[in-house]
């Protein structure tokens, strides 16, 4: 006899996919952002919303979340899988370019705002214990929300990545806090942070010991099988693996989680696991945000509009005021720090937990966690708003220039990076008549570019859109000049999955670099290491008498036998096929 279906789970999966089908092509054609309609469908079918009305319309029930805790170990999940996904876009070198970021800037924003909220909330007649609480719970701010608004490539993105990193550092310690203030639990929550500290710190080490030893052998197993399945399996694997470990020790499992993006961003897998993730990551994080909709009591919000209304505009203007000060005292220019100010200024989805976390603790009382959450869930759902409203301000407090448009005639070469070697590659160009276009996310370095004759545009080469603008599609060639290797290498291969007959000419740090970039799609990868001994060579065998006709033979010579040795290392084994009209403008 075939066992019954469970109905309650079909009908809720029928309700969450039915909306991830409805909500995204239906918002993306109008270009709003997704998170606003899952938040508003999880309004719509929660228990505030058609809820109320099943006992008379027992029908709505296939429209409905039935079972709204059921859904919370999905939506920590899709929290989860975006640190992964984090993790796979950074590298422990850039991570440890950022630590002033994260520890400084980090830091100071998480304990200003959670102080300064606090004696507010104090002066409000809140208890103390209380007060600190809800202070540093509403200083948090939203990773699942801001990183896919802002990215983590351009000033703005790279900004509130690291402060929302100290925060996700923070959430265990805070919450152990917490335990330690509530009464008669003082000793144990002590000395459950120092197990937790010591106890994390062996996971964490031995995570990234076993990692570097394991995981490539892991992911080329799994890429030999050709299987698409077992890929995603091996992925998975590591990611709950890696939250697990953490979290068994007491550290929250997005700790782990970005952990593991991080060891598997070191391998040459990276790729392929992000685009195999990036479906369920999506997927998972629309049912976070229904979540969040479900907890909104329109008829709560109504009956106590005005306070909730100036708690929220409270808030936001002060998280806005307080980061954005901040990041211009640590030099970052008026138009980034006035948009990473007001991204950053709704409570966070941390926030909630946290707010779990002193209730449970018996430092705050129900009705006002209560409150709270309301105001959270508002300031949540406004995030994507806030985002249209830091760039507008952004845009009218420092004019950042805009793409321009070619002209359909140019087949333009695109540089990518405005520094001294992009500007230099645009030089040559321009005396042999060649059309060009600098792009760069650093508004100074596009300022100082247009001040110095160049002609160069504000914009984020990652994004499609942008490069679209510049015409890529009509391009001669790319060339990127970043001295940044990791970003170098995913930029190469996101154009050549999208350009196949595009020519890519890319700066390489080494040789190792070189084969990097070959195996990730470039058409030339030239190292500067080789190029600048070829150039010492060259001087030195001149100035000492040999003739210059056969030195530059000779050097020519032995830059085609190391370009031959990169593109065996890099296991090239194939060549872009360029297009006509390319290689006749660039020859």
């Amino acid at each position: 006899m075939a066992a019954e279906l469970d109905t309650s789970s079909m009908s809720d999966a029928l309700v969450i996919l039915g909306a991830a089908g409805l909500v995204i092509p239906v918002f993306a054609r109008f270009r709003i952002t997704p998170v606003i309609g899952f938040i508003l469908i999880g309004i719509a079918v929660g228990p505030y919303g058609l809820g109320k009305l099943v006992y008379d319309h027992p029908w709505l029930s296939y429209m409905t979340i039935t079972d709204p805790e059921s859904l919370a170990p999905y939506a920590e999940f899709g929290i989860i899988l975006l640190l992964f996904t984090i993790g796979l876009e950074l590298s422990f070198k850039r991570l440890w370019q950022m630590r002033r970021l994260v520890f400084g800037l980090g830091a100071l924003e998480l304990i200003i705002i959670g102080s300064i909220a606090a004696v507010v909330l104090s002066m409000m007649g809140q208890y103390w214990t209380g007060a600190l609480a809800l202070g540093f719970a509403l200083a948090f701010s939203s990773t699942a929300i801001v990183l896919p608004i802002s990215g983590t490539a351009t000033p703005v993105g790279r900004a509130a990545l690291s402060m929302l990193l100290f925060e996700d550092i923070m959430i265990v310690p805070i919450i152990f806090i917490l335990g330690a203030m509530a009464p008669n639990a003082q000793a144990e929550g002590w000395e459950g942070l120092v197990d937790t500290l010591w106890q994390g710190g062996l996971v964490i080490l031995a995570m990234m010991v076993l990692g570097r030893l394991l995981l490539p052998y892991l992911f080329a197993q799994a890429a030999r099988t050709k299987s698409p399945e077992l890929f995603l399996a091996a992925s998975m694997l590591v990611v709950i693996a890696s939250s697990l470990a953490t979290a068994a020790v007491g550290l929250s499992p997005i700790v782990g989680a970005l952990i593991a993006g991080l060891l598997i961003a070191e391998t040459e897998y990276h790729g392929e696991v992000e685009g195999i993730i990036e479906p369920f990551k999506g997927l998972a994080l629309g049912i976070f945000l229904i979540t969040v909709g479900m907890s909104i009591d329109l008829l709560t919000i109504w009956d106590n509009i005005g306070a909730i209304a100036l708690a929220v505009i409270v808030v936001l203007v002060s998280k806005a005021i307080v980061t954005g000060f901040l990041l211009r005292a640590m030099g970052a220019r008026r138009s980034t720090a006035a948009e990473t100010g007001i991204l950053m200024a709704s409570p966070s989805e941390t926030t909630l937990i946290v707010m779990a976390a002193a209730s449970a603790a018996l430092l705050i009382q129900p009705g006002t966690a209560q409150f709270w959450q309301i105001v959270t869930a508002i300031g949540l759902t406004v995030t994507p708003l806030l985002a249209k409203l830091g760039r507008f301000i952004a845009r009218r407090v420092e004019p950042a220039p805009e793409i321009e448009t070619p002209d359909e005639s140019e087949h333009p070469v695109i540089i990518i990076g405005a520094g001294r070697v992009g500007k230099l590659i645009s030089q040559m160009l321009s005396a042999h008549d060649k059309p060009n276009v600098l792009i760069d996310s650093d508004a100074d370095l596009i300022e100082q570019a247009k001040r110095d004759g160049y002609r160069a545009t504000f914009g984020d080469a990652a994004r499609a859109d942008a490069m679209s603008r510049l015409g890529i599609d009509r391009s001669a060639a790319v060339v990127l000049t970043m001295d940044e290797p990791v970003l170098a290498e995913r930029l190469t291969r996101k154009l050549r999955k999208g350009h196949p007959d595009l020519l890519i000419v890319a700066r390489a740090r080494d040789t190792g670099h070189a084969a990097e970039l070959y195996r990730a799609g470039a058409s030339h990868a030239v190292p500067e290491t080789l190029e600048s001994s070829l150039q010492l060579s060259e001087a030195v065998l001149v100035d000492i008498g040999v003739a210059m006709g056969p030195v530059i033979a000779s050097i020519h010579e032995k830059r085609d036998e190391f370009r031959a040795k990169i593109e065996k290392e890099g296991a090239l084994d194939y060549k872009p096929k360029l297009r006509t009209s390319t290689v006749e403008s660039v020859s």
